[in-house]
């Protein structure tokens, strides 16, 4: 399967070392997932997506984009395909207006469901699918509940209309195919989504990990945004940082397992909110 990262913070920093650098950065992990990679920032709130169908160990660009990419928000995909060819219409993230996705599942023999799956997708949204995977139908048809909850192209998406779309899209899933993303039965629906103030992350059967502290910061005596929280839970929601990936990476972050069906995320103040299936 597919490998995640993602990162928002309340100040723009560098993302090398989680991508690059670390002994377990994303690069390291793409040469088990030589299929495409991606990777989306954000820059005065306008988002920037680089993609490529080269495995990101061999590729010259993922190592430039990595050590040059300053942001306050940034999303990174290495694919692993499961459903639709090799090529960068098909690589992740994928990017609607400001709202950028990355997938790391699959929806199970999906040529079969792909119609009715689309079917369900307003013709507004359905008409920018570009690509052939189960992914990028996935995203859609998230962004069309996401749309009867909240106008998809205004600040500050509430956290909990987030998450009520998210599980109604779930359920649509699960109950069209028949199956869980928990039952071993090869659906997955684990994903990041940001728009690039709120972002979230959802649990899906594959594996995905959270940090929102360190457990210390040797710039704390430098940094103007240094907080308590920066080095210990939150005891009053806010937070300084949040990072999602699918396996833990090197350094001083705290990071634990987000469990089956949980979502997790924050709103455009950095405050966080977990949400239990």
């Amino acid at each position: 399967m597919c490998r995640l990262f993602g990162f928002r913070s309340v100040i723009p920093s560098q993302v090398h070392q989680s991508l690059v650098s670390a002994e377990n950065a994303l690069v390291q992990q793409s040469e088990a997932h030589p299929h495409g990679w991606g990777v989306a920032y954000y820059v005065a709130e306008v988002p920037h997506v680089v993609k490529s169908s080269e495995g990101a160990f061999a590729d010259k660009l993922f190592k430039h984009v990595s050590g040059v990419v300053s942001s306050d928000t940034v999303v990174a995909h290495i694919r692993l395909a499961t459903q639709g060819n090799l090529s960068i219409i098909n690589s992740h993230p994928f990017q609607y207006g400001k709202w950028i996705f990355a997938h790391n599942g699959n929806i199970p023999e999906f040529d079969e469901y792909r119609s009715l799956l689309v079917a369900k997708i307003p013709p507004v949204l359905r008409r920018f699918i570009l690509g052939d995977t189960d992914s990028e139908v996935f995203f859609y048809l998230l962004l069309s509940n996401m749309s009867r909850r909240f106008d998809l192209h205004r600040k500050g998406f509430p956290l909990e209309d987030l998450e009520y779309a998210i599980r109604q899209t779930v359920k649509t899933i699960e109950e069209l195919i028949g199956a869980s993303c928990f039952d071993e039965n090869k659906l997955y629906l684990s994903f990041i989504i940001t728009n690039g103030q709120t972002m979230v992350a959802h649990q899906g059967g594959k594996e995905l990990l959270v940090s929102s502290y360190k457990s210390d910061c040797s710039e704390k005596d430098l940094c103007p945004n240094f907080a308590p929280e920066c080095i210990a839970p939150s005891e009053t929601g806010f937070i300084s940082h949040l990072l999602f990936a699918s396996e833990p990476l090197q350094g001083s972050n705290v990071w634990r397992a987000m469990r089956d069906g949980e979502i997790i995320g924050v709103d455009w103040r950095m405050r966080m909110a977990t949400f239990n299936h």
